[in-house]
């Protein structure tokens, strides 16, 4: 922690951006603590929600600067809004770290190295073209004989601790990966019970293509039209939650704008996302763009809490064959604290005969991923990505049912070989369907 010294200029007396007395209801009661990811592996106050309201606090009273070493217990938050669920004052803690993560873009703040690369990583993988030609040299590489004989001979340590955590997540690449195949507008399955649209998102469409493939079967058989609009980009929230404001607004403003021109005058019953960050994102569209830009005309809704509210056909619910498996499900922190989003998919899951749901211990924790935490903050993130799985794998399940691509990827990093698979709950529906293309399960 850095003090000022009296002969340095005045702090103003508030940040700029800082919501208006949205540090006073903290009480310092440590509600928080057990709840904060970031606490529970590096167990300083100064890396807990509560210790970072202090150092706003004292920053607004001149007593302290946002130099590189204050900046570092920001950097060290995964924004995963436990806290918020778990304070009993109402702080709003997520509004308080999303005025502040932009001002932790100042070049100062961070190391040239720490700029660059994140700087690398915004510069790609909000935009699926670019990454895709990224990942095109590695197709051979990501989940061969290769892979595996360098993770074995320990060399990717000599890439550096970031990059290292950056091959580490690198899965098998499906061809289906590299190519949007779908067409703009996919007639529902039978009798017509809506219209709606499907936001892809970036990284689940490379890396986890099968994903949005069984989202859309399961909406059609459902009695869905969808609209995928060509060519759509990223929803913003990569950017968003490393507060990059003017970025997002322009992946945001183009993703409204490819909708509009797939969808002209014909409404939408909702726009749905498959991927739980994106969803976070996309629902706060309407403080995130003016008036000028604008968001979407219609609802934005996960799938899970979409076709919870609609309830699944009864054609659908006929086709469903047993699913003898033992699912736990991991509530992404997009999902559960920043959306309130815990029963629906649990309710869908349930509708499949014979298949058994366990609920992990700590189903509020986070496991580290929290968009490109895992890649800035590899130690720490690590260190919760084991936690995770060993909590998840003491239920006994043989499947992890995760909805968000981010935690999948981190989950899939630290699980055992023979541990469980990780799938997203709209895989497992498609497949007691008979709607999945993937038959591993």
């Amino acid at each position: 922690m850095s003090s000022r010294s009296s002969s340095e200029s005045p702090t103003p007396s508030r940040l700029p951006g800082l919501p208006e007395g949205a540090t006073d209801p903290c009480v310092h009661c440590g509600f928080c603590l057990p709840t904060c990811a970031s606490y529970r592996v590096l167990g300083t106050e100064m890396d807990s929600p509560r210790g970072r309201i202090h150092t706003l606090k004292a920053i607004e009273a001149g007593e302290l600067v946002l130099d590189a070493t204050v900046a570092s217990h920001f950097d060290s938050c995964l924004g995963c809004f436990a806290c918020v669920t778990a304070c009993p004052s109402g702080v709003r803690y997520d509004q308080l770290i999303e005025a502040t993560r932009p001002k932790l873009n100042t070049a100062e703040l961070r190391s040239p190295w720490q700029q660059t690369f994140r700087q690398l990583l915004l510069a790609v993988l909000p935009y699926p073209n670019r990454l895709r030609a990224l990942l095109q040299p590695l197709r051979a590489y990501a989940g061969g004989p290769l892979q595996t004989l360098i993770r074995r001979s320990g060399l990717v340590r000599l890439l550096g601790p970031q990059l290292e955590a950056m091959e580490a997540l690198l899965p098998p690449l499906a061809p289906e990966g590299f190519k949007d195949h779908f067409a703009e507008v996919n007639p529902a399955t039978g009798q017509r019970r809506g219209r709606v649209g499907l936001v892809l998102g970036c990284v689940q469409r490379c890396f986890d293509p099968q994903v949005n493939a069984a989202t859309l079967a399961v909406l059609q058989a459902n009695g869905f039209e969808v609209v995928i609009p060509a060519d759509q980009g990223c929803c913003g929230a990569v950017s968003h939650h490393q507060g990059q404001m003017e970025q997002t607004r322009e992946l945001a403003s183009d993703l409204v704008q490819r909708f509009r021109a797939a969808t002209g005058e014909d409404a939408l019953d909702a726009v749905l996302v498959a991927a739980s960050g994106c969803g976070h994102t996309m629902k706060a569209y309407d403080e995130l763009l003016n008036e000028e830009q604008r968001g979407f005309a219609c609802p934005v809704l996960d799938v899970h809490e979409f076709l919870a509210a609609r309830g699944l056909s009864e054609a659908f619910r006929a086709a469903l064959q047993p699913l003898p498996i033992t699912v736990a499900y991991h509530d992404a922190c997009h999902m559960i604290h920043g959306q309130g989003i815990t029963t629906q998919p649990r309710q869908l899951l349930g509708a499949i005969p014979e298949l058994k749901l366990r609920e992990a211990t700590e189903a509020g924790v986070c496991c580290g991923s929290a968009g490109i935490y895992n890649l800035v903050q590899p130690q720490e993130a690590a260190e919760l990505g084991q936690l995770k799985v060993e909590d998840l794998s003491r239920t006994g399940a043989s499947v992890i049912a995760s909805a968000n691509i981010g935690c999948s990827l981190q989950l899939r990093r630290h699980l055992q070989e023979d541990g469980p698979e990780v799938r997203h709950p709209m895989e497992l529906l498609a497949r007691a369907a008979g709607l999945t293309i993937d038959s591993t399960i």
